[in-house]
């Protein structure tokens, strides 16, 4: 976790005493274990319409849990005093952190957790918010097409607002989906001055020249259908009584309804609008299955009992038909028309008795359970109740139509299913001996295609340059790295963009005002998300005169004093910072001489450095705290108390550890505006207080703390000039639009020759030994529905990635006729009727679908039990992982199947 934070407790105090941060404050907190007695009932409060929740970051979360011993591994519920959360911080939500607008596709549970009002003001009270953050509160809304169900409406939907009159003077507002189309129109009112008196109506635009009336005005948001982006028109009454309407709804529209009731008891009781709940991480089952359910063929198949009479019970490669039945009851279910979600709970019990990997509450990959699915359906759906034993035989220069024939024919006398007649094409596969010259062509039958997308080569980094020269503000750079690289690469980029010599540089992790991670250059740039605040410090080297010098890693913190219990405590606060010192020259006056000077293009000291009456014992400890105003200075007397603290402390030569040296003569002190104390690696628990002395014997990366009051930081640290930086000219010239590829791109990819690597070599019958080959695909068969997956995670031996590139691919008219090889073939055009999604990294993240529905041909959003109206324009993000293509006029297909006759009745274009 990233927001490690304790306080070390001093002698009869508590250990979760520490003040909040920032500028919420944070009020007496209780015991850990009454956190947790109070917090858990109120975490399983149920949802109710028009309450609010809040949303927290997950990693604060997991932080409060680990700290309160929360999570149910935590068998004594002791928790772990050294993760402090520190204040509440959501900043890792924000897409942009001035308007503190969200992310997008933020994922509940993995990005952010949902707590009820009562839950968050106790967490508020007790550890306060960062500074400047507003609460992230959302309604809990009602969702369903026909049984009601509740859920937090995280993201509000953008509705496009204008006048009938001037309908290019357009403008974005964001509504629940539990508000009223009354809210909309009273906002639309004001939004366009209309007086209180004038008689209205509202238009939702579908297209350009199809148009709906609102005309229920009590109606919902979500009820009337209005989705993401879409455009509501406001017409006024023209003073003779008319409507302007009636003119420029009149120019070619295409639809026109006076009450949008007709779409929308149509829509109440539409088959196929019905969402599968979410079992746990069951959403990659759930974006599969309503791909396959908006497939036309395969849904009449089974909902015309067709598979009945199919089912093979006897395939020893099949599971008895179980998986077909409850396939097919399913279905049934879905398009029912009778609910608006069902709980999948017996169709994924059968799928997990004969595929393990889906039998638990894992996320997986919803390409994988599809083409298990597809497997086994068509095992309990084959035809062919024995299958003959086959040989394969070899081209040897036959033509490729006879060979292409052939192999279909023994693929359709073993296999003979629904499944086959809508889904199966056939590959030629081309491999050629580097050696002999030698040609091996085959053909196969695929399922689906899996398409490679290009990779990319490298990535954009934003950092910021901390430069060694105190006066200079940090500086944020945008640098181009290697996608596999490692740290030596960003900091190789940074240093030609910047000037400072690559070797002087470390790279850092900043979160919380502590150093969540300090790099190694050998480290892969892999360990660093997008989502990082990555700070880089230029750092001196040793000097001419050999000196060696040791790296410390300096944070502030501020003493709070808490009134309940009259004792102190430590917040962090500003921006860490390392610097270099000779290891002769480790003593505590020179150290603050040099943060002195490291500070002190923010830090504002009086003209006249005081000096105070002679101190001894801890005059830099936890005893020389600052006191009342700054220009008085009393040192407390260590006494006993000090001197029982240097005897406790043991010698130590682990990492991180200080020799402490006898204290020297007496003498004046100058005064200090601020103390030091060794502390651990997320500044939070004293390791102890340094000590006047000899030289200080501190490793690489030792932490200290320096420590202010609450008047001296007030007075003299400038936050603003603090948190001030500046940007390189690389970040504001305009960033590249992400790489866009069309879907012919990845085809052409596909079919591209490539040699086999060392590690998949081919065995060459002439050579009789194996060969790196070339090989090439082809497409000479393509099926009537076309599966096509998108290989958006790769693997390798040091790396695991997701491709976000954004895929073009056709709504409508897609021609793959160019890309089939077989001359003879028909027309291969297709349109989309289905696509899973999947937002976030690889492992994580979530699935939803888009389909298109076969008895109205609009387009529907499904996210696990929720279901709502989609446009095309929002279908091709990002995201679409698998695409469903249905091929037109599929009669006319000419692929080297069985005769025609046997497909007759398949076909639902």
């Amino acid at each position: 976790m990233r927001t490690r934070a304790d306080i070390r407790p001093r002698r009869g105090s508590r250990t979760d005493m520490a003040a909040a941060e920032g500028g919420g404050g944070g009020g007496a907190r209780p015991e850990t274990t009454v956190q947790r007695a109070e917090l858990g009932p109120l975490l399983a409060t149920a949802l109710r319409p028009g309450e609010s929740w809040y949303l927290v970051d997950s990693r604060w979360f997991k932080q409060w849990k680990k700290y309160v011993g929360f999570d149910s591994w935590d068998m004594f519920g002791a928790g772990d005093p050294s993760l402090f959360p520190g204040p509440i911080d959501n900043s890792g939500l924000f897409g942009d952190p001035e308007t503190q607008s969200l992310k997008e596709h933020l994922i509940d549970e993995l990005d952010y957790v949902l707590v009820p009002t009562e839950a968050w003001n106790k967490l508020v009270t007790w550890y306060g918010c960062m500074d400047g953050q507003q609460p992230i509160v959302r309604k809990v809304v009602e969702y369903g097409l026909f049984v009601k169900h509740y859920k937090v409406e995280v993201y509000l939907l953008e509705l496009k607002l204008c006048e009938s009159s001037d309908p290019d003077n357009v403008i974005s507002c964001h509504f629940s989906k539990a508000d009223t189309v009354a809210t909309i129109e009273k906002e639309m009112r004001k939004l366009f001055n209309i007086p209180a008196e004038k008689e209205t109506r509202l238009w939702n635009r579908y297209t350009s020249n199809t148009y709906e009336q609102l005309s229920k005005l009590d109606s919902t948001v979500q009820d009337a259908g209005l989705y993401q982006g879409q455009v509501v028109l406001i017409e006024v009454k023209n003073e003779d009584g008319t409507w302007p309407g009636q003119h420029f709804l009149a120019k070619g529209s295409g639809f026109l309804c006076n009450s949008y009731n007709c779409r929308d008891n149509a829509s109440l009781s539409q088959p196929g609008l019905c969402g599968l709940s979410n079992l746990g991480n069951t959403c990659f089952m759930n974006s599969a299955l309503q791909c396959l359910s908006n497939t036309p063929p395969l849904t009449d198949y089974f909902l015309e009992d067709k598979y009945e009479a199919e089912i093979n019970q006897n395939n020893p490669l099949g599971m008895r038909g179980e998986i077909a039945e409850a396939y097919a009851e399913l279905i049934k279910q879905i398009w029912s028309g009778r609910q608006s979600h069902v709980a999948p709970r017996m169709f994924k019990t059968q799928v997990g008795r004969f595929a393990p990997q889906f039998s638990g509450y894992q996320q997986q990959d919803s390409q994988e359970l599809l083409a298990f699915l597809l497997d086994g359906l068509h095992e309990d759906l084959n035809r062919v109740k024995k299958k003959p034993y086959l040989e394969l035989k070899d081209a040897n220069g036959r033509p490729d139509s006879e060979v292409a024939k052939e192999a279909w024919e023994n693929h359709r006398l073993r296999n003979d299913s629904i499944i086959v007649d809508i889904f199966h094409g056939l590959f030629k596969s081309t491999l050629v001996c580097p050696k002999c010259s030698k040609v091996s062509v085959t053909f196969d039958p695929f399922c689906y295609l899996t398409l490679p997308l290009p990779l990319r080569r490298d990535r954009l980094m934003e950092v910021t340059l901390v430069y060694a020269d105190p006066q200079h503000r940090p500086v944020q750079y945008r640098v181009v790295v290697p996608m596999m690289g490692a740290i030596s690469d960003l900091c190789e980029s940074l240093s030609k963009l910047s000037g400072v010599p690559a070797e002087n540089m470390v790279v850092t992790d900043v979160y919380n005002h502590r150093f969540h991670k300090i790099f190694q250059m050998d480290e892969g740039l892999n360990h660093i998300m997008p989502k990082d605040d990555i700070f880089v410090y230029e750092v001196c080297k040793p000097s001419e005169d050999g000196s060696e010098y040791v790296t410390l890693s300096v944070y502030f913190r501020e003493k709070t004093m808490r009134q309940s219990s009259n004792t102190s405590g430590t917040i962090l606060f500003g921006q860490p910072l390392l610097i270099s010192v000779p290891k002769h020259k480790l003593t505590v006056d020179h150290l603050y001489s040099v943060v002195l000077e490291q500070i002190s293009r923010y830090v504002k000291l009086p003209l006249v450095e005081e000096y105070s009456t002679p101190c001894k014992g801890t005059c830099n400890g936890s005893n020389g705290v600052v006191e009342g105003d700054i220009e008085e200075m009393e040192h407390q007397d260590g006494g006993q108390e000090g001197k029982e603290k240097l005897a406790e402390v043991d010698p130590c030569h682990s990492e991180g550890c200080m020799q402490i040296e006898p204290a020297r003569d007496l003498q004046p002190c100058k005064k200090q505006h601020f103390t030091f104390s060794l502390v651990n690696s997320s500044g939070t628990s004293e390791i102890n207080s340094i000590v006047e002395g000899k030289i200080l014997k501190l490793n690489a990366f030792s932490a200290l703390a320096i420590d202010w009051d609450s008047d001296t930081r007030r007075l003299l640290f400038d936050e603003q000039e603090a948190q001030a930086f500046e940007k390189h000219e690389s970040m504001l010239q305009p960033q590249k639009k992400k790489a866009v590829v069309a879907l012919r791109d990845c085809i052409e990819l596909f079919t591209t020759m490539e040699t086999l690597g060392e590690h998949d070599p081919w065995y060459c019958p002439n050579c009789k030994k194996h060969q790196q080959a070339t090989k090439k695909f082809d497409l000479w068969s393509l099926p009537r529905i076309l599966v096509v997956h998108l290989k958006r995670f790769s693997y390798s031996r040091y790396w695991r990635d997701k491709l976000d590139t954004v895929v073009e691919f056709p709504i409508r008219g897609l021609n793959m006729s160019e890309f089939v090889c077989d001359p003879r073939a028909g027309s291969y055009v297709y349109d989309l009727i289905a696509v899973s999604n999947h937002y976030g990294a690889m492992g994580v993240g979530h699935y939803t679908a888009y389909a298109k529905n076969k008895v109205n041909d609009r387009w529907y959003y499904f996210d696990d039990s929720s279901v709502s109206v989609a446009s095309e324009d929002q279908i091709v993000t990002k995201a679409a992982y698998v695409l469903f293509y249905q091929r037109r006029n599929s009669e006319e297909h000419t692929a080297p199947s069985p005769p025609q006759e046997e497909c007759d009745g398949m076909d639902t274009n």
